[in-house]
């Protein structure tokens, strides 16, 4: 006979009931014992160490199961059993043990539907008769032992407390296929109440699924791993307004040691969990703007030397480059690097305010080109173009103070972004550009970005003779910029 369709198990159950008066002195004879019945294999098969060490502690745990019972539990009690069960699994082993009929009727409705069909016809009398009862291709025989085992305890919850959560989400399938509600029951309170290690989530949630008991509880056992997003018109699901409260609180936080950390924390866990549902572009860049508008008034008055607040304008800067990070992550920057091009007005007073206060927004430029050199932001080449105009000589003089005062600055992954950055433009455009560094890097190197390599592929570019094409005359005018040390 077989248990319900289950997806768990991919074979058939058989169970075969002989009607065996004979037992009945043997019952006697064997008190306490399980019968364990073990295939002769191969003798080539037995020259393999692990096989047969795996197999021989299968075989250990599963007589440990069998003889270790509690003073009054009948499980495997040849005393008093009426049945004679044999599980035999699809890797050969097979065993032989005591149990119940009225134990396994009440507790189960797949032995309750099968046992009190077959026995009916042998005139079930209870008579001292032992039927003979096996059940084939069983998945696990010693997880099998185990949910028998759960049907003549009184604690359930008790003795699944001694389980893992692998162990016990074993049971819970064979527990739903012989149709075991109480042991069902038992084991979803279990993993509802129990803590579960990292690998463990992605388990249950994929057993239940596969067992679909959201009908018997399991709804409950997964409310710690996932929750209902509200998507009503016009308003922000729950889980978004947890993230964005979290966004808030850390670009708002006053100890600036915990807001570093939970930077980093925050950024780390969007990257793992990154999702469209968590939060929308709309509400990241309402963040952004808030931001952007504080550092733009704590920077004209600073530019005025009005240095009242004047921390503000790192902090701010910090915060913009934090939220930059998670907008390129999401690949969504392309409006803020758009914006930022267009910030002429702050980069016209860039150098009236104190360098020591200014460089942190150098390092949002310094991003950007990390981020286009990268190819993690795709503008056409005029925005790439503006923001290089209105941008870069403030981020070639703040340069060197970041090199020297900021920590984990990169240096050379700027400097290898921002020469890609300009290789993407057209070549007149990198000879402007490049011709303007060169000048400057030969008055300042110390302060100055090293962008040689794009200044050899510009050079090769525009003066080598490609194969198969006719060399050009080419003029070159340089001119010495009047503000080359500026």
């Amino acid at each position: 006979m077989s248990p319900p369709p289950n997806k768990a198990r991919s074979s058939p159950v058989v169970c075969e009931l002989i009607a065996n008066s004979s037992n009945i002195h043997q019952r006697t004879q064997t008190k306490n014992q399980a019968l364990i019945q073990v295939p002769i294999s191969d003798p080539r098969q037995n020259q393999t160490p692990p096989v047969i060490d795996k197999r021989a502690l299968t075989m250990q745990q599963i007589s440990d199961l069998l003889s270790t019972r509690s003073p009054g539990n009948k499980f495997n009690d040849p005393g008093s059993s009426d049945i004679k069960l044999t599980l035999s699994s699809k890797d050969g082993i097979s065993v032989s043990m005591n149990v119940h009929k009225q134990i396994l009727v009440a507790h189960s409705r797949f032995f309750e539907v099968k046992l009190s069909d077959k026995l009916a016809k042998y005139q079930w009398n209870g008579s001292a008769e032992v039927y003979m009862v096996e059940i084939t291709d069983c998945d696990n025989v010693e997880v099998y032992i185990e949910t028998l085992r759960l049907m003549y305890c009184k604690y359930l919850r008790k003795e699944l407390m001694r389980n893992g959560i692998s162990k016990n989400l074993k049971i819970l399938k064979v527990a739903v296929a012989i149709g075991f509600d109480a042991g069902i029951l038992s084991c979803l309170e279990h993993l509802e109440a129990a803590p579960w290690a990292e690998d463990d989530e992605e388990k249950v949630t994929c057993a239940l699924a596969e067992l679909r008991l959201e009908n018997v509880g399991a709804g409950d056992v997964l409310k710690r791993v996932s929750v209902e997003v509200t998507n009503g018109t016009g308003e922000v699901g729950d889980n978004e307004q947890v993230l964005l409260k979290l966004l808030h609180v850390v670009l708002e936080g006053k100890d600036e040691k915990a807001r570093r950390e939970m930077k980093g924390l925050v950024l780390k866990m969007l990257r793992e969990n990154s999702s469209p549902n968590d939060l929308r572009k709309e509400s990241l860049y309402s963040a952004c703007d808030g931001c952007l508008e504080l550092l733009r008034h704590h920077f004209l008055r600073a530019a005025s030397s009005d240095l009242q607040d004047v921390s503000q304008i790192a902090r701010q800067a910090d915060n913009l480059h934090w939220m930059l990070d998670i907008l390129i992550d999401r690949r969504i920057a392309e409006d803020f690097l758009k914006s930022w091009a267009s910030q002429s007005e702050l980069s016209d007073v860039h150098s009236k305010v104190p360098a020591v206060h200014r460089h942190g927004v150098s390092r949002v430029t310094a991003r950007l080109f990390v981020g286009m050199g990268r190819g993690q932001l795709l503008v056409p080449k005029e925005v790439r173009y503006m923001l290089l105009q209105t941008w870069l000589v403030p981020f070639y003089e703040d340069f060197g103070w970041m090199r020297r005062v900021s920590k984990g600055v990169d240096t050379h992954l700027i400097e290898d972004g921002l020469i890609n950055t300009i290789l993407t433009l057209p070549l007149a455009w990198q000879r402007e550009i490049l011709l303007a560094w060169f000048y400057r890097f030969l008055n300042s190197s110390e302060n100055c970005p090293n962008i040689q390599r794009g200044f050899e592929v510009w050079w090769r570019r525009a003066f080598w003779q490609r194969n198969g094409q006719q060399q050009l005359p080419t003029q070159l005018h340089l001119t010495t910029p009047t503000n080359a040390n500026s």
